[in-house]
């Protein structure tokens, strides 16, 4: 089976566990609770836009969960293409007490990557963690690199982005975001893999209509 052929088979079945899992959601939400709807009122929201604003959160972080961890193993298929003994790996967090492991998306030799479709956190202990978590790599004799497709849109998670890449290249790590992520696993594997979504969109798009 081609490398495209396993991305859009691996893109066929998370789409329909994420059709089957809002389905399931909206159901459930019929019987929901909807006391908390008169603090809507009091804010001027109708209750056909709550009951739509609560149900498309839902919806929401199905998807923002399902969007990052499809591209996650989409990328490691492309590594794998090329190094068929890339895996994932948990190390012990040699630096702090919380967690107790950090897990490498993608370990190629000595290359710990870690693969991102976009992180938009602006919380100081996720900083604190990641810190951490490079530092593990590290002292695991890894060089840790960052992988990230999509770049956040609000200034503060812009800046600990900033963040970020000054601490992976503080301790000799990469730091790939936007069209370098893309062209980096490009280069690294020889996949196109934004090309291949592209065209898998555009299947999708066709089918629809």
């Amino acid at each position: 089976m081609s490398i495209k052929d396993k991305i859009r088979e691996l893109a066929a079945s998370y789409s329909e566990k994420l059709k089957v899992k809002m389905v399931n959601r909206v159901k459930e939400m019929k019987e929901d609770d909807k006391s908390h709807f008169l603090i809507y009122q009091v804010l001027g929201i109708t209750d056909e836009e709550g009951e739509l604003i609560d149900m498309y959160q839902n919806k929401g972080r199905f998807l923002y969960n399902n969007a990052g961890s499809f591209l996650e193993r989409a990328t490691l298929l492309c590594f794998q293409e090329k190094y068929p003994r890339a895996t994932r790996k948990r190390i012990k967090n040699t630096i702090g007490k919380k967690p107790k492991e950090f897990e490498i998306d993608c370990l190629i030799n000595k290359d710990a990557i870690e693969i991102k479709w976009r992180d938009a956190t602006t919380d100081g202990d996720h900083i604190t963690k990641e810190h951490s978590r490079i530092q593990a790599i590290k002292s695991e004799g890894y060089k840790p690199i960052r992988v990230m497709f999509y770049y956040p849109n609000r200034s503060q998670s812009i800046k600990v982005q900033e963040m970020m890449k000054t601490m992976y290249r503080g301790v000799g790590g990469k730091y790939y975001v936007g069209d370098e992520a893309w062209n980096y696993v490009l280069v690294r594997t020889g996949v196109n893999l934004q090309k291949i979504l592209v065209d898998i969109a555009k299947e999708n798009k066709r089918m629809r209509k």
